[in-house]
């Protein structure tokens, strides 16, 4: 079971890594490939602020700039509402008819309205395009949350609208559902958008409350409202014992930065004795690893650790070489791809 896109099929459940800047970094387009990576997510809002729009457009699209021929989303820009806005209100200011962002301090600020989120997503030519929402933080007060949902409904109407003028072919349009904690508005926003019609619905807002506690409970019953036989992306969790969870929610689409940010943080997934039975993690700064000439993961047929040992990697990481980041995050990734295979075995 999958979902058909322009550049092939997303076999359930799938993880995203976050290529944010259209690019993982470290690490190339072959190299993504090789760690049987399968799709990726690109963030809209920095490709804006970074002025590569017009030249990825001019290129024939992110597959062509990037060389790779896998789904790629392209998140709106809204979860950058809650981290730079929200949290920071100096750094813009969140209305009905968008969001304006001030940049480093300046003058100078970008909006990002549904309708040039929706032509931005166009020009990138992603497989699958998200409505721009207003994203908030679990813990903000109810009327906060109450003028979130209004916002992300009204957006999602016209980043429909948009998206049909636009008529992207073969394009997926997927809209999120927010509402913080509330049930009440959860509901109410997952009903207003399901009005409205969309290929795919996502969970929005932050996965974990103020002390890191995983919402187990509202993205359960997030879930439910979501209609069956549409993908249901829980966005931004990547722990893989959540992700276990979510899956037995019903999800079946995840991304996140952790297995890339980790990896640069010398912090390595592996299995504990098989896949079925939990993983722990190898911690690179550790100096016991100085002449441990066993692999990474004995289980892992990565670059890393079908051929070097944990002392050459120790070393790279050590003499701060590029060459360190780079096949951990190979590993990292090759480590989420087998974990989802092993989802969807037993899914089978």
């Amino acid at each position: 079971m999958g979902l058909k896109t322009k550049h092939g099929t997303i076999e359930y459940p799938a993880f995203f890594p976050d290529a944010t800047h259209a690019c993982i970094k470290g690490i190339s387009s072959r190299d993504i490939l090789a760690s049987g990576t399968t799709g990726l997510v690109v963030n809209t809002y920095h490709a804006i602020v970074d002025k590569t729009v017009d030249t990825i457009e001019k290129c024939g699209g992110l597959h062509k700039f990037m060389g790779l021929n896998i789904p790629i989303i392209t998140d709106s820009g809204g979860f950058q509402a809650m981290s730079l806005v929200r949290r920071s209100p100096g750094n813009g200011k969140i209305t009905k008819d968008g969001i304006k962002f001030k940049m480093d301090g300046s003058r100078k600020s970008i909006i990002l309205t549904p309708e040039n989120c929706i032509r931005t997503q166009a020009g990138l030519r992603a497989d699958i395009m998200m409505c721009l929402d207003d994203c908030t933080d679990p813990g903000e007060s109810q009327r906060e949350q109450e003028l979130s949902v209004a916002r992300t409904v009204e957006w999602a109407k016209r980043c429909k609208k948009e998206f049909t003028k636009l008529k992207s072919k073969r394009t997926l349009l997927f809209a999120i559902i927010q509402g913080g904690n509330s049930k009440e508005l959860r509901k109410k926003c997952a009903e207003e958008l399901i009005k409205i019609g969309f290929d795919g619905y996502a969970y929005g807002g932050w996965p974990m409350d103020g002390d890191g506690k995983f919402l187990d409970e509202i993205l359960a019953y997030s879930a439910s409202l979501m209609p069956e036989g549409k993908p249901k992306y829980a966005m931004g969790v990547g722990k893989p014992e959540d992700i276990r969870k979510c899956v037995k929610m019903g999800y079946n689409m995840f991304d996140c930065v952790l297995p890339t940010r980790d990896a640069r943080h010398k912090r390595l997934y592996v299995f504990k004795d098989g896949a079925e039975k939990g993983y722990e993690f190898i911690y690179m700064r550790a100096r016991k690893h100085e002449t441990d000439n066993r692999p990474v993961s004995a289980s892992c047929s990565c670059e890393v650790c079908s051929q070097h040992s944990r002392a050459y990697l120790y070393h790279l990481f050590n003499r701060k070489d590029s060459n360190a980041g780079r096949l951990a995050t190979i590993h990292n990734l090759a480590f989420y791809s087998k974990f989802m295979d092993e989802l969807r075995t037993c899914a089978d």
